[in-house]
């Protein structure tokens, strides 16, 4: 059964595995896609058995992977046997879109390079997920998370210094190369609309990282400077970041002179003075002002600060955990978590899509899938679109 939604008449392939590819995948399937996931006889994806933590009776289903397959359909294949690129050809004559992490030149020696594909459907899409890209001097090269993180320089940015790079504590290559290309597959699918054609669409880990460089790529390629890590404060906007009060943590970001004018009046600071009178004087003085603030905020609390700072309509939040994230109320009043009924751990809660389209409610969410549960039930369908 299908989530009603704006795709609910795409059928997507799924041949990856792991994070990227099948969280775009799964984000197909959140827009209504039906979504047949191809996994290894022996074992699956990889990330069922990736953990802790583990859940269900016997302590074996991967919280990982309940993470990224929602609202698919497990078959099992061999791709390596003769049946098994049988059953691939006539499943990639059925689907709309083809989603693929292998490494560069995996998937034509399986028998199905990308020619091969659109002889068998010259409208299908197809998504290609690799490390760095399919081509240029290190196309090919396997690619994981946390290394396409150093390479790609985000771990440059992040940190309390430039001496301590850090990994962003999600697997956000991973996870950006997926939403780049589920809406990259969303544009070819609009584009087949006029042509009639599908054509395949590649991203990388490498390109998920460097397309969110964003302000940090243009102080290097405009303004010739390096970035590096400025720990929880902002690189060119004071006051922005995270201070200290009386009993912990809180954020602050006055963006422009009327917001930092409210904090100054409310921490007692002149707000006209020389060092701190505009955002360019503020910044080169920023260990001073920090310095001042945390002095006037150590009087009070979090939830003190907190209500006053929005009295006055200055952008300020704590620093919270996720399960205070997950009970928040106005976490659950944007549908960021979903229920579903799992086989075996029954009704569970899973972080939601992220979007939400006016007047089109979801019906119902898949669970993830248990490792081949709807074989039978896949070969129907497809016997039954081959009738």
């Amino acid at each position: 059964m299908n989530l009603l939604g704006p795709l609910d008449d795409i059928v997507v392939l799924d041949l990856s595995r792991a994070l990227a590819g099948p969280h775009a995948a799964q984000m197909l399937g959140d827009l209504g896609a039906k979504v047949i996931k191809v996994e290894h006889p022996e074992g699956g994806d990889e990330s069922r058995g990736w953990g802790p933590p583990f859940v269900g009776p016997d302590h074996d289903i991967s919280t990982y992977f309940l993470a990224a397959n929602r609202n698919k359909e497990s078959i099992t294949v061999d791709l390596k046997s003769a049946e098994g690129r049988e059953l691939i050809e006539r499943l990639v004559r059925q689907c709309d879109v083809l989603v693929e992490n292998f490494r560069t030149g995996v998937l034509d020696r399986l028998g199905f390079p990308v020619q091969r594909l659109h002889e068998l459907n010259p409208r299908l899409v197809v998504l290609s997920i690799t490390g760095f890209g399919h081509d240029g001097p290190e196309g090919g090269r396997p690619g994981y998370d946390q290394i396409a993180q150093g390479e790609a320089g985000l771990m440059s940015l992040t940190g309390p210094s430039p001496d301590e790079p850090y990994r962003v504590g999600a697997s956000i290559a991973d996870l950006l190369a997926g939403i780049h290309g589920a809406y990259g597959v969303v544009a070819a699918l609009y584009e087949r609309e006029r042509t009639g054609r599908g054509r395949v669409v590649r991203t990388s880990l490498l390109a998920a990282v460097a397309g969110v460089h964003s302000y940090h790529g243009t102080a290097w390629t405009v303004g010739g400077k390096v970035p590096a890590a400025a720990g929880n404060h902002h690189v060119s906007i004071a006051p922005y970041g995270s201070f200290r009060c009386a009993d912990g943590v809180l954020q602050i970001a006055a963006a422009n002179d009327g917001q930092w004018r409210k904090v100054a009046a409310l921490l007692g600071i002149d707000p006209g003075e020389p060092r701190y009178a505009s955002n360019r004087e503020r910044w080169a003085h920023r260990e001073e002002l920090i310095a001042d603030m945390e002095r006037a905020l150590a009087a009070h609390d979090r939830g003190h600060w907190l209500a006053r700072l929005a009295e006055v309509g200055v952008p300020a939040g704590a620093i919270r955990s996720l399960d205070e994230v997950y009970t928040w109320d106005q976490t659950r009043s944007q549908g960021l978590l979903v229920e579903v009924e799992h086989p075996v751990l029954g009704r569970i809660e899973l972080p939601g899509p992220p979007l939400r389209f006016e007047g089109l409610e979801a019906v119902r969410h898949r669970p993830p899938p248990a490792l081949g549960g709807d074989g039978d039930a896949v070969l129907a369908w497809l016997e039954e679109r081959e009738s």
